[in-house]
């Protein structure tokens, strides 16, 4: 792969996209932070009052790996995620998850000032979902993007589901899903994603990770 065609590669990367190459990369740099990593059987003990985060057990099992995490960590994360990182305000939290292939996983959570307030963001949040295909091929013209919505669960004040697909002219092909769940006046946001297609989507595990994202934020 020439120079021109890996940076255009980390670009898209830093969009949120999962290239083939992005996902070789990821898998090597866990090496360098396996160590700091919570592993599936740790617990999570919040301050009284703080949301709570999904435990690595808790995301859609991976048939050849166990799921390992990072601390929850203040502030936007680097790089944002597709799809809804440029909603994210500052005051968003975060964790990033991921196993020993290229199977990876995010949660966002913002506690909003109201519930009025968190209504309006998750509203936001599932507008630039809707439209996210869309966008994502007229910012590339390299990019072929389609997706599903899977449906609201009835958890706390609801959560939807996502799907998008992926796929590039130089050959990657990525699915994701997202969910925007909310209680109260906190909202939080799902993000799960590997090399592949809607075949390869474990949207009931999925939805089941959603439901507990949601449930146990209090």
């Amino acid at each position: 792969m020439g120079e021109t065609m890996q940076n255009r590669t980390r670009a898209i990367r830093a969009r949120g996209i999962r290239t083939t190459v992005a996902a070789l990369a990821a898998v090597a740099g866990v090496a360098g932070v396996a160590a700091a990593a919570v592993p599936a059987a740790a617990a999570t003990a919040p301050a009284s009052g703080t949301p709570r985060f999904l435990e690595p057990a808790e995301l859609p099992p991976h048939p050849s790996s166990p799921w390992y995490a990072g601390a929850v960590t203040a502030g936007q994360p680097d790089p944002l995620p597709m799809c809804v990182g440029d909603a994210l305000p500052s005051i968003t939290s975060h964790r990033e998850y991921w196993t020993e292939f290229d199977t990876n996983a995010q949660q966002l959570t913002v506690e909003g000032r109201s519930e009025q307030w968190a209504k309006d963001f998750a509203a936001l949040l599932r507008k630039d979902l809707a439209g996210c295909a869309k966008k994502l091929m007229q910012q590339d013209p390299d990019i072929t993007a389609t997706q599903k919505y899977y449906g609201r669960l009835n958890v706390e004040e609801g959560a939807d589901v996502y799907g998008i697909h992926t796929a590039s002219a130089w050959g990657s092909s990525d699915i994701g899903l997202f969910s925007v769940g909310r209680d109260g006046a906190t909202v939080t946001i799902v993000r799960w994603g590997q090399m592949g297609t809607f075949q390869h989507a474990q949207v009931a595990d999925f939805k089941a990770t959603t439901v507990t994202a949601v449930n146990k934020l209090y």
